[in-house]
């Protein structure tokens, strides 16, 4: 075997290393984002901040009116950013997108989390099950470091 063909072979191990966490990457933000389609956006605008939605299609394959759905709820959301692109000369400036860092997603999530398991916890409290319940008690807590909420609610940190 040469150099060469040793090198390719490394190459392609890499390439599917890669491909394969990115899947693994693509399906854990399929959970937060809600959808692939908006978990491939996402990873598209962390490794290409500033693109456009046409850019965004072009690179993930996903059809052009998908993607402005899709761009259109998450900037709602807050989990992208718009602003027109600055250009020079007379025309149609487009939308240029960028995506938040993923603490600051985390942290978006974590209430989301946080409350869904507090209700399945007091599950017995809301059924009327449990008549010996005196209020409601949240026992579940979830705090992440390194977000703003988190230094925002703890400041000592």
């Amino acid at each position: 075997m040469s150099d060469s063909d040793d090198s390719e072979d490394s190459r392609n191990a890499r390439d599917r290393a890669k491909a394969g966490f990115d899947d693994r990457v693509v399906n854990i933000l399929s959970w937060v984002l809600d959808t692939e389609t908006r978990a491939k956006i996402y990873v598209y605008l962390r490794q290409h901040p500033n693109s456009t939605s046409e850019e965004i299609a072009e690179g993930t394959g996903l059809y052009p009116s998908t993607v402005r759905e899709a761009l259109a709820e998450l900037n709602e959301e807050e989990t992208v950013e718009r602003r027109k692109r600055e250009s020079e000369g007379a025309g149609n400036n487009p939308y240029e997108y960028t995506a938040i860092a993923p603490s600051d997603l985390v942290g978006g999530v974590v209430g989301r989390v946080q409350d869904e398991l507090n209700t399945v916890f007091n599950l017995d409290t809301y059924l009327g099950g449990d008549e010996n319940a005196e209020d409601e008690n949240e026992p579940v807590h979830i705090e992440v470091e390194g977000t703003e909420d988190a230094e925002q609610e703890n400041p000592n940190r």
